[in-house]
């Protein structure tokens, strides 16, 4: 087992946290793919060490976004061509923020090569097969089985089902086939059911039902709690319905600190 510094490990992961505080569409994101990346590595039969660094790797992979503006980073509806062509640089941007990092070798090939694709037809380079690291095509699958499966304004998160076969579609073009068949076996087995929607270990996400946006809740939630819509600035009421809690609109707030995120 390989030892990392502790404290150069957090600076690191705190780079990531920046991207949740900026967006409010994407909450978990990282958490969810970190830990798909995690049993997605094992299944595939790599060592614990290697299972670890890939799992760090996953949790910075959207780091460039940090380099995105504002208005495309969170516009609610589909991105013109110009504004994806933006959002296409943020592989190399996350690349080059990382490059100065005493860690850097363990997580940037995650951060620059996670949408290259199997076809040679990804970004930012074009790379083919396994010119792409095998982390970065761990995380190709998970990014997108995660996007795929997560809501957004302007539409739901797909059945699990639906998203397994569109991966399989994309097997030996746009994923690496065994992979894709390790990350279908996982969702399958019902593996992936407690990652799915939510935002930690344990923690459902909730859809506000003003504007759509998913929200990360606090680990304390309980039944009758209050939380903030950091899209709408919308004030919602919990309800504990089982597994998860459906959010009631009860009104507005214009207090900034109910605004601010919060680490989970």
């Amino acid at each position: 087992m390989f030892e990392i510094n502790q404290p150069m490990l957090r600076s690191l992961l705190l780079m990531a946290d920046i991207i949740e505080v900026r967006d409010p569409y994407t909450g978990g994101h990282v958490w969810r793919v970190s830990q798909f990346s995690k049993l997605l590595a094992t299944k595939a039969g790599l060592p614990e060490n290697e299972v670890i660094r890939v799992s760090i790797a996953a949790y910075l992979h959207d780091l460039g976004k940090v380099g995105i503006p504002d208005q495309i980073l969170k516009k609610a509806g589909s991105l013109t061509n110009e504004e994806y062509a933006v959002i296409q640089t943020h592989p190399s941007i996350g690349a080059r923020l990382l490059s100065a990092h005493p860690l850097a070798e363990m997580v940037l090939s995650a951060a620059h090569d996670h949408h290259e694709r199997m076809d040679g037809k990804g970004y930012p380079k074009g790379l083919r097969g396994e010119e792409i690291s095998l982390t970065a095509r761990i995380v190709s699958v998970v990014d997108a089985f995660d996007a795929m499966t997560s809501t957004r304004p302007y539409r739901k998160g797909m059945p699990v089902e639906q998203a397994l076969y569109r991966l399989e579609e994309g097997a030996g073009t746009q994923f690496d086939t065994r992979l894709v068949e390790k990350m279908c076996a996982l969702a399958r087995a019902g593996d992936l059911q407690h990652i799915i929607a939510h935002s930690a270990e344990g923690i459902p996400l909730v859809t506000c039902p003003h504007c759509g946006p998913v929200i990360a809740i606090p680990r304390n939630t309980k039944d009758g709690g209050i939380i903030y819509c950091r899209a709408c600035h919308g004030k919602l009421l919990l309800r504990d319905v089982g597994n998860t809690y459906k959010a009631e609109m009860i009104g507005m707030t214009d207090d900034p600190r109910n605004l601010e995120p919060r680490a989970n």
